[in-house]
Parts: C-alpha cells; sequence; structure tokens
C-alpha cells in the first residue's frame, strides 16, 4: 500500500490540522457546509422535536388514497394500513406523528387497497420533525412551508426576493434555503422547501418585510450544504439566480423562456426478470425523454405481501428478500425530472427458487505456489458484476467520480467471478486481490483502511457471490487466490471489536453540515443506507459532544484558537490523531514517524488514515490473528502482508507468521500448510541491496528467522533485535545459496532458516525502467534471501512504478514485452497489474486520492474493456469470446502472455528451478534447472531473453527450443543462440526422454515469440 512521503512528526497541534485535511477534503460543493460563524449556533430542529411531520409526494403517485403505516422507534405498528394523511400543498400529502420519546420512527406508504411502497422492503427509518419522502428519497424539509405571499411571475415589490438555485451540479432531489433578512432571524434549520421550477432549477420567492436583501445558503435536507465556501450568498431583493456560486441580482427568469414539460418520458424497453434464489434482478433498456429522464419506478405483483412500488434511478433493480418458489410481475414507468410519468412497460415475469444454502468452505489447492504466475486485481476497480453494491462515499461529487458515473466501490466478486475465464485465459492460475475486510473513511474502495476484520466488505458481495463464493468458483477452475491481508494498522476510526474512538463533535450551525444525526438502530456496513442520512457512509455513531466514558483524549472538546479554512472554530479531539492520547497506548502507537529507515518506522503512524497498531500487544496480536484465521478457514491460498516492514521482525516470526502455518496445518494439514503461499511487502524503495544501508528495513531482512535469543517480552525484543541487527550490518548477514544451481546440478535447498515470509521483488520493482537492469539487479540480491526462487516479481502496482514512478509503466510495448519475456523465465513467480496487458493507463497518475477522478488514474476501472463473453478451456487458451473482450485478448501483450504462460507452464525448470550463469555469456542469459526425484521430474533449460547467448560446460544431449521448435545437438558442451530480438527469447530444453522429454515447440508464433 503506498505511502505518503511527508514527514509527519512535525505538525502544529495535530488536531487543528487534521481537522482542517477534513475540510480540505469535504468542503467543495455539493460537500459544502452550513453557515457561517457568523450565525448564532442554532442546532437542526429535529434534534428537540418530539413529533415528526411526515410530507409524501404524490406527483409520480396515481392512488386514491394516502395512508402512513409507522412505528416510533422501540413502539408498535399501527394497524394496517395506518393512519390516513391529509393533504398538505400542491403535489403533497402530510401526517404529523406524535413519537413522545422516540427518536424517529419506522415508516412504510400504501394506497390502502393493496399498493406498498415500503422503500424495496426495508421501510423508511424517519427522524423527527419535518421530513420529506419523495420518489424513494428522504430529506428533511417542509415543501408546503408559508415564506411570504403567493408567488407571482414576477417578484411582487421591493420587500420580497425570488431565489432561483441550479441543481444540475449538486445533484439534490431536495433543496431547503435557509435564510435570514437582513437585520432579522435565521429560519430554523434546515430552512424552507423550495420547488421545482423547471429543468435544473429550484425556486422560492420569501417575503422580506422592510428588509433589503436577505442571507442565504442552501442544503439538500440531509446535512449537506452549500455556503459560499463559508461566507453564506448575500442576495438583493427581486429575482435573483445562485448557480454554480454565482450569483445573478436583478436577474432573468431563467426559466421563462422554457415552456412547461407536461411530455412524458417514453416507456421503457427490454424488461427482464432473471430469479437466481430467492432474488430477481430486473434489467431494461434507458426510456428517452425531450428533457431528461430522472428515475424509474418499478412495480411488482405477486407473493403473500401485495403490490410494491420502488423507485430507482439506475436500469438495473435487485430485488432480494422474496418468496421462495413464487411467480412474481414487474413492470417499470420513466419518470423525468417535471414529474411526468410514462406508460407502463411491458411487464417481465421470474419464479423464484429454493433459498440458497450458505457455500460450502473451501480448500486451498494446496500445490507449489511457484508455479501459479499472479494476476493482480483492486476487487473494487476490475468488473462489475452487481450494480446495486456499488457506493460512491463523500467523495463522490469532490472527486469528478460522480461525474463520469464512477462510484470508488463498482468492481466486485460478482464481476470477478463472472471474469475468471478472462483471467485464465491469459493464463494465469493465481489472484491476488486487495483486502476484503469491512473498510471506513472517506476513500476506502481500494481496502487497505480496516474497521471490522471480521466481516467482508459487503460492498464487494452479492446474493450468490460471496467472498466464499468467488474462492470456490476460482479452486473449481484450478485457480488460487491470494488475499491482501493487513497487520499493521487499522482505519482511523479503529478497528471494531478492539478499539473504536469517538471524536468530539457538535451539531451545532458550523458542523452539523459534518455530523449526521445519531441513530442507534443503525450499524455501518459501508453499503447499508443509513435512512435518517440518505447515506452509506453515516458517521453518527463517530461523534460524540459528550466526553466518553474511559476517554483517554488531551482536553477534550474545548476550543482551540485555531479554525477550519472556512472559518469554523476548530476543537481539541475532533478529529483522530496519535498524539492527542486519544488512542490507548496499549492497543495503538502514539506517534507519527519521523524517519523512515529508523526504528519509530515500526512504531509510528504512516498517514492520518492509518492507526498504527502496537503489534507487540498481545490483545492486538490476537485480534488480527482471529480475524485472518476466519479467511483461512474459507480455504484461501495465501497471504500477501501489507506494509510487512512496519512490523518488527520478531514480531512476524514469534506470533503471526506461527499462527499462520498453525491454523493451515490444523484445517488442512501440513502439505497446504508447506504450500500456503505468504508473500510481503517491504517497501524499500531504493536501487541499493540493502536499504541505505539498514538491514531492518530491506526486504531480504524478513526472510530469515532470528538468530539469537530476545527478551520474551514482545516490545522488548523488538528493539534489542533491532539494535543488535543495526549493529552487525549489512555485512554479518546470513547468505543462501538455495536460488542458485552448483554446475549444472539442482540441489535440495535448505529452508530451515526461512522465516516463512516471502518477499515482493522490491529491487527488481524499482529496477525494472529497463529489463536488463532489472535482471542484473535482481541477481545481487539473491544470496541475500532465503529462497528468491519465491520471490513474487512485478513491474508495477497499485503504488508505483519503476524507480519509485508515480505513473503506470509507460516504457512502450516492446520494453512490456522483454519485461515479461525476463519475468516469467527468470527466477521468482510473475505477477501483473491489472490491465497491464493492453497497457491500461499506461503514463497515468497510479493514485491522487479524491483530488482527481479514478478514471484519470492508474486505479481506473476496467470492466469496459471486458464486455462480453468469454470462455477459456485451458490455461492461456481461449475457446470463445464475444464483444469487447476478445478485442483485448487480442491485444499483442495479451497473446505474449498467453504463450508464456504456456511455456513456463510446461518446462518445470521455469517454475521451481534454480539457476545460474556459470559458463554463460550474454546480457539476459542462464541456465535453470529443477529435479524431484519423489516425482521423477528432472527439467533443464538454458534461456536468453533479447539478445545472444553462448552456454558453455553445459550436459551433452538434445536441446529444442520451447519457441520455435528448433533442435540443438550438443556433443561438446557448448551451445550458442543467436538474438532472437528485443521483447523475444529463446528456452532450450534438454531432451531427457519419458516424462522428461523436450517438448519442442510450445504454442503458435505470435507478435513477440516467434
Amino acid at each position: 500500500m503506498r505511502r505518503t512521503s511527508r514527514r509527519l512528526s512535525g505538525r502544529p497541534l495535530a488536531a487543528a490540522v487534521a481537522a482542517a485535511g477534513l475540510l480540505g477534503l469535504l468542503a467543495a460543493v455539493p460537500e459544502a457546509a452550513p453557515p457561517s460563524v457568523a450565525e448564532p449556533a442554532t442546532a437542526p430542529a429535529a434534534a428537540a422535536a418530539t413529533t415528526a411531520t411526515v410530507f409524501y409526494s404524490t406527483k409520480t403517485r396515481d392512488w386514491s388514497a394516502y395512508y402512513l403505516h409507522y412505528s416510533p422507534d422501540g413502539g408498535s405498528w399501527t394497524t394496517v394500513p395506518g393512519t390516513r394523511m391529509e393533504a398538505a400543498c400542491a403535489d403533497w400529502v402530510k401526517l404529523t406523528v406524535p413519537l413522545g420519546s422516540a427518536g424517529g420512527l419506522k415508516a412504510t406508504f400504501t394506497d390502502g387497497s393493496g399498493t406498498w411502497d415500503n422503500n424495496a422492503g426495508k421501510n423508511y427509518d424517519l427522524g423527527t420533525g419535518d421530513i420529506t419522502v419523495r420518489d424513494g428519497a428522504v430529506a428533511h424539509s417542509d415543501p408546503c412551508a408559508d415564506a411570504g405571499p403567493e408567488e407571482p411571475e414576477e417578484p411582487p415589490g421591493p420587500n420580497s426576493a425570488s431565489v432561483y438555485y441550479a441543481t444540475s451540479t449538486v445533484g439534490w432531489s431536495t433543496v431547503n434555503l435557509h435564510y435570514r433578512p437582513h437585520g432579522g432571524a435565521w429560519t430554523t434549520v434546515p430552512g424552507i422547501g423550495m420547488e421545482a421550477a423547471c429543468t435544473g432549477w429550484v425556486k422560492r420567492t420569501v417575503d422580506l418585510g422592510t428588509a433589503t436583501g436577505l442571507q442565504a445558503t442552501f442544503n439538500n435536507g440531509n446535512g449537506v450544504w452549500d455556503n459560499n465556501n463559508g461566507n453564506d450568498y448575500t442576495l438583493a431583493t427581486g429575482l435573483t439566480t445562485v448557480q454554480d456560486r454565482k450569483v445573478t441580482a436583478s436577474a432573468k427568469d431563467p426559466c421563462a423562456a422554457e415552456e412547461p414539460d407536461t411530455e412524458a418520458p417514453t416507456a421503457p424497453e427490454a424488461v427482464k426478470a432473471e430469479a437466481d434464489g430467492v432474488s430477481v434482478l430486473l434489467t431494461w433498456e434507458p426510456a428517452t425523454d425531450d428533457r431528461s429522464v430522472t428515475r424509474y419506478q418499478v412495480t411488482r405483483t405477486g407473493g403473500t405481501r401485495g403490490t410494491a412500488v420502488t423507485d430507482t434511478t439506475s436500469t438495473v433493480f435487485s430485488d432480494t428478500g422474496l418468496e421462495a418458489r413464487t411467480a412474481y410481475r414487474y413492470t417499470v414507468r420513466a419518470v423525468d425530472a417535471a414529474g411526468n410519468v410514462s406508460a407502463e412497460s411491458a411487464a417481465a415475469s421470474a419464479t423464484t427458487g429454493d433459498k440458497p444454502p450458505a457455500p460450502a468452505a473451501g480448500t486451498p489447492l494446496g500445490t507449489d505456489p511457484r508455479k501459479d504466475p499472479i494476476y493482480f486485481v483492486l476487487t473494487a476497480r476490475f468488473n462489475d458484476g452487481d450494480a446495486t453494491n456499488n457506493r460512491g462515499g463523500s467523495q463522490h461529487q469532490k472527486s469528478g467520480n460522480a461525474a463520469n458515473g464512477d462510484p470508488m466501490f463498482r468492481g466486485d466478486f460478482k464481476g470477478l467471478v463472472q471474469k475468471l475465464d478472462y483471467v485464465k485465459g491469459l493464463g494465469f492460475s493465481a489472484l491476488w486481490i486487495t483486502p476484503v475486510v469491512l473498510n471506513r473513511s472517506d476513500y476506502d474502495y481500494h481496502g487497505y483502511h480496516g474497521y471490522d476484520f471480521y466481516k467482508v466488505d459487503p460492498r464487494l458481495e452479492s446474493a450468490g457471490a460471496s467472498y466464499q463464493d468467488l474462492i470456490n468458483a476460482a479452486h473449481a477452475k484450478g485457480m488460487k487466490i491470494y488475499q491482501d491481508v493487513v497487520h499493521n494498522h487499522s482505519s482511523r476510526w479503529g478497528a471494531k471489536g478492539l478499539f473504536t474512538p469517538k471524536a468530539y463533535g457538535v451539531r451545532d450551525a458550523q458542523w452539523s453540515w459534518y455530523y449526521d444525526e445519531k441513530d442507534d438502530a443503525f450499524t455501518y456496513d459501508g453499503l447499508t443506507v443509513e435512512p435518517k442520512s440518505g447515506k452509506s457512509y453515516y458517521n453518527g455513531d463517530l461523534w460524540s459532544t459528550a466526553e466518553p466514558s474511559g476517554n483517554t483524549c488531551l482536553n477534550w472538546g474545548t476550543p482551540t484558537g485555531h479554525t477550519s479554512p472556512e472559518g469554523y472554530r476548530i476543537y481539541n479531539c475532533q478529529w483522530p490523531n496519535p498524539t492527542s492520547g486519544m488512542f490507548p497506548k496499549a492497543l495503538y502507537h502514539n506517534c507519527w514517524i519521523g524517519n523512515w529507515e529508523g526504528e519509530d518506522s515500526r512504531s509510528c503512524w504512516l498517514h492520518d488514515d492509518l492507526a498504527d497498531f502496537n503489534t507487540e500487544n498481545a490483545q492486538v496480536q490476537n485480534y488480527l490473528i482471529g480475524a485472518y484465521n476466519k479467511y483461512i478457514d474459507m480455504g484461501v491460498d495465501g497471504f500477501r502482508l501489507d506494509t510487512a516492514v512496519h512490523i518488527p521482525r520478531t514480531t512476524w516470526n514469534r506470533r503471526f507468521l506461527p499462527a499462520i502455518q498453525e491454523r493451515v496445518t490444523q484445517r488442512f494439514g501440513a502439505e497446504a500448510a508447506k504450500n500456503f503461499f505468504v508473500f510481503g511487502e517491504v517497501a524499500a524503495f531504493v536501487n541499493d541491496k540493502w536499504n541505505r544501508g539498514s538491514v531492518n528495513h530491506s526486504a531480504q531482512f524478513f526472510t530469515w528467522k532470528e538468530r539469537k535469543e530476545y527478551s520474551a517480552d514482545d516490545e522488548k525484543a523488538a528493539l534489542e533485535m533491532y539494535d543488535y541487527e543495526q549493529q552487525q550490518g549489512t555485512g554479518a548477514q546470513p547468505v543462501s545459496d538455495n536460488a542458485f544451481l552448483k554446475g549444472n546440478a539442482y540441489h535440495a535447498p535448505d529452508r530451515s532458516r526461512s522465516s516463512g515470509m516471502n518477499i515482493i521483488d522490491m529491487r527488481m520493482h524499482m529496477n525494472f525502467g529497463d529489463a536488463d537492469n532489472a535482471y542484473h539487479n535482481g541477481k545481487d540480491s539473491d544470496d541475500a534471501t532465503n529462497d528468491a526462487t519465491y520471490n513474487v516479481v512485478y513491474v508495477d502496482s497499485h503504488d508505483y512504478g519503476p524507480n519509485k514512478s508515480s505513473e503506470r509503466y509507460a516504457g512502450g510495448t516492446d520494453a512490456w514485452a522483454e519485461n515479461m519475456s525476463l519475468m516469467w523465465t527468470f527466477r521468482g513467480i510473475p505477477t501483473l497489474y491489472y490491465g497491464s496487458e493492453i497497457e491500461f493507463q499506461k503514463g497515468k497518475k497510479i493514485d491522487c486520492g479524491p483530488t482527481c477522478p479514478l478514471a484519470t488514474t492508474g486505479r481506473a476501472y476496467f470492466g469496459d474493456h471486458l464486455a462480453g463473453e468469454v470462455t477459456a478451456s485451458d490455461f492461456g487458451k481461449v475457446s470463445s469470446a464475444t464483444g469487447k473482450v476478445a478485442d483485448t485478448l487480442a491485444a499483442p501483450l495479451a497473446r505474449h502472455l498467453q504463450r508464456l504462460n504456456e511455456i513456463r507452464r510446461a518446462v518445470p525448470a521455469l517454475q521451481m528451478g534454480q539457476y545460474s550463469t556459470e559458463g554463460v555469456s550474454g546480457s539476459m542469459a542462464y541456465k535453470r534447472r529443477y529435479t524431484d526425484a519423489a516425482s521423477g521430474t528432472d527439467s533443464f533449460a538454458l534461456v536468453t531473453v533479447s539478445g545472444s547467448a553462448t552456454y558453455t560446460g553445459v550436459p551433452n544431449g538434445t536441446y529444442k527450443d520451447a519457441v520455435t521448435g528448433d533442435t540443438k545437438a550438443v556433443t561438446t558442451g557448448t551451445l550458442a543462440v543467436p538474438a532472437p530480438g528485443k521483447g523475444n527469447l529463446r528456452v532450450y530444453v534438454l531432451d531427457l526422454g519419458g516424462k522428461n522429454a523436450a517438448p519442442g515447440k510450445i504454442g503458435a508464433a505470435g507478435p513477440y515469440l516467434k
């Protein structure tokens, strides 16, 4: 996982700066803040209300009567059909509900004759005060508030103001005007509802009395505000427009030239319903409209629960939790911004099956991991199989993702299952996927901000496509799953079940825009929308105005002398950080990293979003071991250890690595444990063998067991080991010949001193700007690594390109082909970051957080290149492909990979062999051999990449080239090979007869291998 390059230790007033960082993330439209600090502190009306006035929109309903069926929180439901609602104003009905001491109510709506709007089976969870429910959207607003005289075509005089607000860039379905006449008082938060004026505009005329203008802000009724960057808007009398923060006084009516929209959209077509267990997936083609279609109404009939009407903005609707073995009928209507409703679509029907049983736990495939080339995907960015679990998060608008229709959580396990044949067709037999645990932060699609380590993130799962289903589906195709895991840190909001901080927060006039109303009945899972806030990224459980029991944060809730960029007062303990005392020292480290090659790099925070575990604490160790045992039990085939360098080697060797081996052995046996692949990210972003001379921060160091006894106390042991090994220095570190042939002979490797952690080959990665450079640097580090034949080798990743470049590799197609030819034939396990097979996003910045759209980065969505169907008949072989995915597979590098994988799979020496350059001339030329007496395998190969080579002192016999089929008879121990050309290679395999016969030409000539 990528780390910041900033030095974080010298921050002035950590709480102030952290909060300022928060505002930097959240202050842009529509994450704008509420009225400025000049406004008297006015708590939202809902906070003190003991009633709820529920407004329900009738604009798109054609019911003869409207009933509210409800239960106060903790109370009983009304008798069906509920209480009849009364007319409120045009297109609205309302009902005021007494709540007593309840903090809200559960609600559904019905016509009293069997048709229900129950929020797609989830019911509506409503708060207190004035609440609107319109086409499935909930907000705090009074759409019928009396703000002055009836609205004429022109403003009635100097003491009124007609305010028009543009909604096209904020995307709000509800807009409130919160204002005060000059010299007067503010309206009660959230203000008064504005009404639709024309496409892209809402309006409201307000009576100002004798005032000559007003201060105003706007909000969506769910805590998202536009207050002109903290300055409020100053508006005059007459007609004023506010568009993209630009105020135009004495403006022309933006709707005057537009004829009223009375034309309904076309009816949706091609409606299809497909049942999967007790769920139905409904899809249809988008309807058309003379202006624009804003949403769809789905009507379901069938079963014992009556007719249900559900609103959605997508053309995909997943109806879950239905009755088993029941026929359902669906129709769809389109709705435009003016509320015009289309005719009903043709009906689609589906019959549910039985509720599917939970998938059985899997079993790891348990074969030597060196046989399996790895394809690395950011699951949330790979392929979208289920649009209903897509989530944009709090940065959806600010990042620019919303404008691209590209929510950060987009790909999922279902999409991955659907494209397993694509990965297999390229020739890969292992998938490395980003962390699966439930995350929690403002931008957490990547998975490295773990919050609940015991729960799979629901934004990745679907009905019939759980994590277990993915593991099982991969195994059924002979493919492994390597799960990225994090032991070093949790999200800034802690680790559920271990410790979760409560930051200071007050829902006053300054900060109510950010702090959601508390909802004790709601549990955050990243997916479910909290009904009162309308957010899946609800944060009402993270804040406390009262100092929580057991608080250790210093000066809780006291104002600091600092303000946010918008001028809001910042309080102590308002934002999690390591130095405030908010995190208990026993469980979390309480410092920022100051020296990336110092001891503190193992015991301090890397970044605001990464709360650094005290991994030497037994409670923390047990929490993490217990969590990852769960995924071992599911049958994963290995772990990639994120940020491994930031945990002392003693802790890995004493606690985490033995725990993995113990659990796999317990569940699946010793052979499975031997081949459970563990590889660590020891991020040494340098070109030298030892990371700036520090052994404790060098990748190969972590492949070794400890070589002396240390204190029984893990914290003391970590310091003792650090000091001892630093004093020993680079010249006194252990060496190994496990990766090297002895002459031409393979020898049994000695792994008795192996820690059990293998490594990402950071040195080759850093030097892969040029294949020859990567090769020679890689060789130079192999004697310091316990067994470099297990090194994971890649060119670029989700963090960096070669030489710590922040862009995806852009060296050209020929250079890519050469890099691949080296990786697939040299020692180690070749690994490819998703999309590199078509040079996807080459030269693009890999990551810029929420400051730019994901579509412009190296983490862009790849699914558009996978559209269509693909079937793999074997690894590296595709029997059929249609659509865009066929074009992707036809790309030169994709074809190159297919053949490389075929060749590597057919020659054991290329998979598991040791290597030597003794008697070999040539820039990237080597000999490799693998021998296994138990299976009778003996494989010997001579390899050259791009350039010519001469091999002397090799065994006599017949050699056959796996690329061309060329045969050479060696009688004097010498074999010469002409240069095959850049990206091309030769693999001359010694023909030893029987099961060890040379395969000859493997596969068909391609763009590079020929």
